[in-house]
């Protein structure tokens, strides 16, 4: 339903057809706030996705149509200004840090869409930052391999929306494979397949219609209280460069507290 809409309506603006892609949101079952400590999470895409339209339009100009909040916009990917709109962010920033590493391209037409719930912590903002980096790599045949479109979107957050996350969301969404979560480790980003086909069980996701705008909450504090707790922890065991190394043991020799 979503693709037809996207179809029809890229059709009605731009006067002809582009190429569809599409990344999937995902669920984390263990390791909340560990990524950016250097820990390890348990994260798996899901059925559920972001869809864009696409076609090079032989300009500068980036003309882009969000279907769900029927809102348009467009850029210069000569200029430097940052749209204002929040959603148009993701895709300048994917852009901006493809131009920052070298990649050539130009504007484009595009119509997006998506069937992952908007603010609901099933990381809607990865799965439009992968699905826009897939898609650029692919229509500009730029070659960029999916571990470094899974950081273009973490610089994305960080540099253009002002969130500073860990790497599990835009991993999960470019590295999803179905039928299995990831073991992720995110300090060394080594990672394995675990298969994941449960019988009997159901994995349930509630709703609690609590919307998370994770640059205005507590996210960016949180992340920065235990870059705090590290620091401290460092003065007297240099070897702890991450929560990740630190130690529980109260037998260890890293006598804490500091």
């Amino acid at each position: 339903m979503k693709i037809k809409a996207i179809h029809s309506k890229f059709y009605s603006l731009f006067g002809t057809t582009g190429e569809l892609f599409s990344s999937p949101g995902r669920i984390n079952l263990i390791g909340e706030h560990t990524d950016y400590n250097g820990g390890f999470v348990l994260p798996g895409a899901i059925d559920k996705a972001i869809y864009c339209e696409i076609f090079p339009n032989n300009t500068n100009t980036v003309r882009a149509y969000a279907l769900d909040l029927e809102e348009y916009i467009e850029f210069d990917l000569k200029q430097n200004d940052v749209p204002t709109k929040t959603w148009a962010k993701y895709i300048y920033g994917v852009c901006s840090e493809l131009i920052k590493r070298g990649a050539d391209i130009s504007g484009f037409d595009t119509v997006f869409a998506g069937d992952v719930p908007l603010g609901a912590g099933m990381s809607s903002s990865a799965a439009l930052e992968s699905c826009f980096g897939y898609a650029i790599n692919d229509i500009f045949i730029l070659g960029i391999d999916r571990f470094t479109l899974a950081k273009i979107g973490q610089a994305t957050e960080h540099n253009y929306v002002g969130v500073k996350c860990g790497i599990m969301d835009q991993f999960a969404s470019c590295f999803g494979k179905e039928g299995s979560l990831i073991r992720l480790d995110c300090r060394s980003m080594e990672y394995e397949y675990v298969p994941f086909n449960p019988e009997g069980y159901r994995l349930v996701l509630i709703n609690t219609c609590v919307a998370h705008e994770l640059a205005s909450s507590a996210y960016n504090k949180r992340r920065q209280s235990c870059e705090n707790v590290a620091a401290a922890i460092r003065k007297r065991h240099p070897e702890v460069e991450l929560l990740r190394d630190a130690d529980l043991d109260p037998n260890s020799a890293k006598n804490y507290p500091v």
